[in-house]
């Protein structure tokens, strides 16, 4: 989509993953192919962050920029923000670690955008029962049980207006979606529905998850 670019975020140090999951295969693909792929197919550019010592080591061909990420997420999408062209009014925040994320959230998301809203997340109802803890003298105890009809798992592709997101980033704040960011300085963000095949991998074993909600081999 012209004037949309989107920032894949591949410089996670995968210590649960015991690796860089980002280069693990997923089917005929890498999970890093996977999420690049998508993302260029609904976006103008993209720019890839990855950690230093992969720079040169990781060219993409659907990939316009690649630059190294910092220690946090936060800094990781402003190390993105930095390189984009100004042509770009709408940034889409992508995890590379979301394979499986459909294209019809990501155009969802960039949409809702081009409504009007300042944010639009992806997001899934909360099915489980969720418990408030707080520290016991052994282990945890529950302190209150939370109404889960106001909850929803929050994925990503997130898009933003470049002005609001840059706007956002500008104290260098830090948080574990963009969204969070947006919504501390006063803007409005919207949900659109998630898919489960958006799960991010985090343990080897969601290899095989992911990789069943996209039919593929893994």
């Amino acid at each position: 989509m012209e004037g949309a670019w989107s920032i894949v975020l591949a410089a996670g140090s995968g210590s649960r993953f015991g690796g860089n999951k980002q280069l693990a295969q997923l089917g005929d693909q890498r999970v890093v192919d996977w999420s690049v792929t998508r993302a260029r197919s609904c976006c103008e550019g993209v720019v890839l962050v990855v950690n230093a010592e992969m720079i040169g080591e990781l060219e993409l061909p659907q990939v316009d920029i690649v630059v190294a990420g910092g220690p946090t997420r936060s800094e990781s999408v402003r190390s993105g923000l930095e390189v984009l062209p100004e042509s770009a009014e709408i940034v889409v925040i992508h995890d590379a670690a979301r394979p499986g994320a459909p294209i019809p959230m990501y155009l969802a998301v960039i949409d809702a955008v081009l409504g009007g809203a300042d944010a639009a997340v992806p997001g899934l109802p909360v099915t489980d029962t969720l418990k408030r803890v707080v520290d016991a003298p052994v282990g945890k105890k529950v302190a209150a049980t939370v109404d889960r009809d106001t909850l929803m798992a929050i994925q990503t592709p997130q898009a933003f207006s470049k002005r609001m997101l840059k706007k956002a980033h500008a104290g260098g704040g830090q948080a574990t979606d963009d969204a969070g960011l947006v919504e501390a300085i006063g803007g409005t963000v919207m949900v659109v529905p998630g898919d489960p095949a958006a799960t991010k991998i985090t343990r080897p074993s969601d290899i095989l998850i992911i990789a069943q909600l996209m039919g593929l081999n893994p």
